[in-house]
């Protein structure tokens, strides 16, 4: 059973024990699910009978930024690697809902005013997604993936950095990447692996790059040519972009829809509720 806590989940344990009691309704899994727990002057009995020293849990009601995952001793171990092959620090980031993914200290998902899984839903909102073959470029944690592939006929995602793996092997909410059928996952640089793929074999296209300082290529006329080619005739590209309304986000929009109509597309909209744009083809 895979059990993983934040400061969220140790704070109504530890608030239970302040008022004497000797159970708690709490989430093991980052606020999918909820479970009941056994309270006693040790620490925390979980229904699969490990247990979790009140000493851990204080330990994660001080960690605001981290998730941890529970070994099978009671120990716990911070969320996190490191990618020797792109420099990155990774790491699972708590909110009151689904986690994101902090990347080099950048959350991958919108938390202010929303949380990630509403993020997601947002986004393919934005795309307008009702079936067919689905391009998701930039897996990340894999929710927008999880999410097409519950309408989409197959979903293809593509990752750049393996050592995200670690994270999501231990995040609940990424497990269904791991298992859905429809769901085919590619580990690879997209402006490689994009052009090996077959023309006008996809009805939508989410592209959700990390910022332009980190991936400026996946930013360029050159790949959005690709984008282009690989979408079917009526369909739809959602390229995320951040805040369309702040300074920063306006400029960058701007040289977007000149690059993305420059290559064909048309109807290129923004969507600022989504961060973001759709153009089609």
């Amino acid at each position: 059973m895979l059990v993983v806590l934040s400061h969220y989940q140790a704070a109504s344990l530890l608030l239970a024990r302040r008022d004497g009691q000797t159970s708690a309704h709490v989430s093991l899994d980052l606020n999918l699910s909820t479970s009941v727990v056994q309270l006693d002057e040790a620490g925390a009995g979980l229904p699969d009978g490990r247990r979790l020293p009140w000493s851990a849990v204080e330990a994660i009601a001080e960690s605001p930024n981290a998730c941890f995952v529970i070994s099978d001793n009671g120990g716990i171990e911070k969320v996190q690697t490191y990618s020797e092959a792109t420099g990155r620090h990774y790491s699972l980031y708590p909110t009151a809902n689904a986690p994101t993914m902090l990347v080099s200290g950048l959350p991958m998902h919108r938390i202010k005013d929303t949380d990630p899984h509403q993020d997601t839903l947002a986004k393919l909102r934005a795309a307008a997604l009702r079936g067919g073959r689905v391009l998701d470029i930039c897996t990340g944690l894999g929710y927008t993936a999880i999410a097409a592939a519950e309408v989409a006929e197959t979903v293809i995602t593509i990752e750049l950095d393996p050592a995200t793996e670690a994270i999501v092997q231990r995040n609940p909410w990424s497990q269904a990447l791991l298992t859905h059928p429809r769901i085919a996952r590619v580990f690879g640089d997209a402006c490689q692996e994009v052009p090996h793929l077959e023309t006008a074999s996809f009805s939508r296209v989410i592209h959700d790059p990390p910022a332009f300082a980190l991936a400026g290529e996946l930013y360029s006329a050159d790949f959005y040519a690709e984008l282009y080619r690989v979408l079917k005739p009526g369909g739809r590209l959602f390229h995320y972009l951040g805040d369309l309304r702040s300074p920063s986000g306006s400029r960058l929009w701007r040289g977007v829809a000149e690059r993305l109509r420059r290559v064909g597309f048309r109807q290129v909209t923004p969507k600022p509720e989504a961060f973001g744009l759709v153009a089609s083809k």
